[in-house]
């Protein structure tokens, strides 16, 4: 492969090789290349098949060529040459305005009358590019000092504190499918079944030794009464099973052991224990816990008797 057209023919097949991967392998929302390796090589297949093809025309042509005359030869090889030089002749014109520079055969016209021990100086004209390059950085200087500086139109304070609230949706965003992101202060009670089944799970692995199957306590204390050692409610009990118990008692921390949401899971399975009645339970123990979240019912206001005895005076002072 020696020309141009051919190697813009292999990346074009190749880009063609690429897209109908894309759109026939299923990937999910990944790409084709990264969820499915073998594409890789499906696609370097590709590339060898395709430069296999371009070698075989180009064989093709050589063999063509020389079974030519000198004289078809001759004509071929300069309609190749005429052909090349036109190809990118646009290309070539724009280079050259842009440099805006003088012919070799033309720079005796612009040489200087600085002489350093035999090297002439050029008086070039500035490129083109650079000249109009320095003039949009004026303007853009210029737009700049007049929309920030005059017109107070943006501010880099209103681009931090814009930065940082669409930071923070992306955070909240993210921890409502990042369940191990879960701790002492985010933790709330869950009630999906799913979860309450995973909290049995864990409970039914980790837990039974010390408190039996049903909550009732053994070792532990009963998790199916209103008594709490170290305080009832999601967050307590979160606490407990990551940090452990008291001292000496021994409640291990799970923290090393359970993932954040499993932690979750397990507490609020240890919640909805509470209200039932195990086989044995084992006496209470700690003391009631109330949630202080919890809404208290207002206490009626007593009523003021309708009827006053006849020897009951009131006496309203204006």
């Amino acid at each position: 492969m020696r020309s141009t057209s051919s190697y813009l023919r292999v990346l074009a097949f190749l880009g063609i090789a690429y897209i109908l991967i894309e759109l026939t392998v299923e990937s999910g929302e990944q790409s084709a290349f990264i969820a499915q390796p073998l594409t890789w090589l499906v696609l370097g297949m590709v590339l060898l098949f395709i430069v296999a093809i371009e070698i075989s025309l180009q064989a093709l042509r050589s063999i063509l060529f020389r079974s030519l005359n000198p004289e078809a030869q001759e004509r071929y090889l300069l309609a190749e040459k005429t052909k090349k030089e036109k190809q990118f002749g646009w290309i070539k014109k724009i280079y050259l305005k842009l440099l805006d520079s003088k012919p070799v055969e033309e720079e005796g016209e612009i040489i200087l009358d600085h002489n350093y021990d035999g090297i002439q100086e050029l008086d070039n004209n500035l490129p083109p590019w650079w000249v109009y390059g320095f003039y949009a950085t004026i303007v853009f200087g210029a737009v700049y000092l007049v929309r920030f500086h005059i017109f107070n139109d943006y501010t880099q304070t209103e681009e931090y504190e814009t930065e940082v609230a669409e930071a923070k949706i992306a955070i909240e965003e993210y921890k409502k499918t990042a369940k191990d992101l879960v701790d002492i202060n985010t933790v709330t009670l869950l009630t999906e079944a799913s979860d309450i089944n995973a909290g049995k799970a864990v409970f039914t692995t980790n837990c039974v030794a010390c408190h039996k199957a049903d909550g009732g306590g053994g070792i532990g204390p009963n998790l199916t009464d209103e008594y709490w050692i170290l305080g009832g409610g999601i967050k307590n009990v979160f606490r407990t099973i990551s940090e452990g118990g008291r001292d000496g008692k021994g409640m291990v921390a799970w923290k090393q052991t359970l993932k954040p949401a499993e932690m979750a899971q397990v507490a609020s399975y240890v919640i909805s224990l509470g209200g039932t009645t195990p086989a044995e339970p084992k006496e209470a123990q700690g003391e009631i816990w109330i949630d202080p979240d919890a809404s208290q019912e207002e206490t009626p206001k007593e009523e003021i008797p309708e009827t006053i005895s006849d020897s009951t005076s009131i006496v309203v002072n204006h």
